[in-house]
């Protein structure tokens, strides 16, 4: 069962998928699959390959980013600013809860120049706190200016 939870109008964000939400996905126009879990992270975590196979199968493309408990890096944030600014078609970010990739989104965005308050807000709208991120979103966000 999807648990996808919108973001904005060309992101969601969702706990662990199987390559049975890839086919959800899909009806909702998902055009591309970042993957923020590391490989082997939990014994249930359906591999990033069969979930990149599955995408790959449907026509939505596929990114893996993935984010350790140790944080986030200025390459991981430029990773995602960058697909979300190609993207042709909304974005879907998974990890274990949803959370790091929320907080990858909140990032990428405030480096793009988005409001941190709203990007907060809309975090906030799908369950997610992005109070862990919110000095770098602000940092992010002054330097794009």
């Amino acid at each position: 069962m999807s648990d996808f939870r919108q973001l904005s109008d060309s992101m969601y964000a969702s706990p662990q998928i199987g390559t049975a939400d890839v086919a959800a996905a899909k009806e909702i126009g998902v055009a591309l699959i970042v993957n923020n879990r590391p490989e082997g992270e939990s014994d249930d975590q359906v591999p990033g390959p069969a979930i990149e196979a599955a995408a790959r199968d449907a026509g939505i493309d596929y990114l893996a980013i993935p984010i350790t408990h140790a944080g986030f890096s200025h390459p991981q944030v430029a990773a995602l600013a960058a697909a979300l600014e190609k993207a042709d078609g909304p974005v879907l970010g998974y990890c274990r809860s949803g959370t790091r990739s929320t907080l990858l989104w909140a990032l990428a965005r405030a480096s793009l120049g988005d409001d941190p308050a709203a990007l907060a807000d809309a975090a906030a709208r799908a369950g997610y706190d992005v109070a862990p991120v919110r000095p770098a979103m602000d940092a992010l966000a002054a330097q794009s200016r």
